[in-house]
């Protein structure tokens, strides 16, 4: 997600930002669809509550970007992270 921050910055002007919004081409395997990046991204919002959200906007504003990274983040690291030696 961070990275992606970085890249929506960037805008059309970049081949990065192309890769990361593009759709793909050519053919997948029967019954995969087309994945994009930025699918993940969406869904990655939706788990805090901010679908809906053009996501390239809010990478824009940096600290609404950086606070929902944060929330992001602290959902996919588990709590007791580093307690496994004490406990």
């Amino acid at each position: 997600m961070r990275w992606a921050g970085h890249v929506a910055c960037m805008r059309e002007r970049r081949g990065l930002y192309r890769v990361l919004v593009g759709k793909p081409e050519g053919k997948r395997p029967l019954g995969r669809h087309k994945c994009r990046w930025e699918n993940n991204i969406k869904m990655d919002l939706l788990e805090v509550g901010c679908g809906g959200i053009d996501w390239i906007k809010l990478a824009e504003d940096r600290d609404r970007w950086w606070a929902v990274v944060s929330v992001l983040i602290n959902l996919w690291v588990p709590q007791n992270v580093g307690n496994f030696l004490t406990g």
